[in-house]
């Protein structure tokens, strides 16, 4: 790639816990020949994707090229956060060849796109493509929120047109994309993938390639080297909020929740699952640390799909810390942090 050519970036979306970390570590482990620099937008204060993503840093994506902004929306902070980043991934003595962002789990994708117009860094680089990924089996169960129940019940109650902020990122992240994932397609199993694929269709307003992958396992040639210009594209990319000066994130809230050193990793398994059906919480994420164990214990919730594993050695002291995430009016901090301290006592 000469000087002059701009750099590709491939925008990853997807909702809560759809797999995005684990196609972008499938891609660094794969990359094709291209030198990789990543660029992850987690929500809350505490990173835990990016750490997963920095322990697959290589020479292709050394961890000088991984960066990590928590606790912003790109979209809301391009002059101070987003394209000094962009600026210097750019200004790497190796230069990438090509750029990932993982966006938030709630983020809309189609602003984000629009700071690629930005001058400053319009002429170096541009959107190679969006990437949407949906979890296959939820969606087929008609709950890409974690409670379906109390959606509907929502809606009824607000009008029959109402749509909720979880279905408004659903659909506006579809919307966005070039290519559709079905990830956890081992989990759907064949009539989950038809009827999430029929969902994916009747959501999407134009045809899009949809495919079904499991544990991010796909060619990097699918997803990298679309050649969108997604930024010269963004009348076909139809958003709930298109016409409006800003775009919310109030609807979604996020804690921390410090632990003690717990005994059993499935007991505090099952008092996240008791979160997600009793207090609607939507995404639980962090590391803790187990009594004998010399291991980080690595948990990653969507709703009461929870799942835990031991992932490498602790580095400093074992402190022990999960991100919570929940609509804002469902987020009672101090009956969250009660409750799981109740049932892994």
């Amino acid at each position: 790639m000469t000087d002059l050519a701009k750099i590709p970036v491939t925008v990853i979306t997807g909702f809560l816990g759809a797999g995005k970390t684990t196609l972008i570590r499938h891609l660094m482990q794969n990359p094709g020949g291209r030198r990789l620099a990543v660029l992850v937008n987690e929500f809350g204060t505490v990173g835990v994707d990016g750490d997963l993503i920095r322990a697959c840093a290589d020479e292709n994506c050394p961890d000088e090229a991984i960066v990590e902004l928590a606790n912003g929306c790109l979209c809301c902070t391009v002059a101070d956060e987003f394209i000094p980043t962009i600026e210097a991934l750019m200004a790497l003595p190796r230069r990438p060849d090509h750029i990932l962002i993982e966006t938030s789990g709630l983020a809309l994708p189609k602003p984000l796109l629009k700071a690629f117009d930005w001058p400053a860094i319009r002429s170096r680089i541009t959107v190679d493509g969006v990437i949407a990924l949906a979890d296959a089996e939820a969606v087929a169960a008609g709950r890409f929120a974690p409670d379906a129940d109390a959606v509907a019940a929502q809606a009824q109650a607000e009008g029959a047109d109402h749509e909720t902020p979880l279905s408004e990122v659903f659909e506006d992240q579809l919307a966005c994309a070039d290519l559709v994932l079905l990830t956890k397609a081992d989990l759907a199993g064949e009539a989950g993938l038809a009827a999430a694929r029929a969902v994916v269709e009747a959501e999407s307003p134009r045809p899009i390639p949809i495919l079904a992958v499991t544990e991010g396992a796909v060619d990097p040639q699918v997803i990298l080297g679309i050649e969108a210009a997604a930024e010269d594209d963004l009348a076909a990319r139809p958003s709930h909020h298109d016409g409006a000066d800003d775009h919310e994130h109030d609807d979604f809230a996020s804690t921390v929740v410090d632990l003690p050193e717990i005994a059993d990793p499935e007991r505090l398994a099952e008092a996240i699952r008791a979160l997600a059906t009793e207090r609607n919480v939507l995404r639980v994420k962090g590391h803790v640390a187990v009594a004998g164990k010399p291991m980080r214990l690595l948990v990653q919730a969507v709703g009461a799909r929870v799942r835990h594993q031991f992932d490498r050695p602790w580095s400093g002291s074992r402190q022990s810390r999960l991100v919570v995430i929940a609509e804002r009016g469902d987020l009672d901090e101090a009956a969250i942090r009660q409750d799981l301290l109740a049932r892994i006592g």
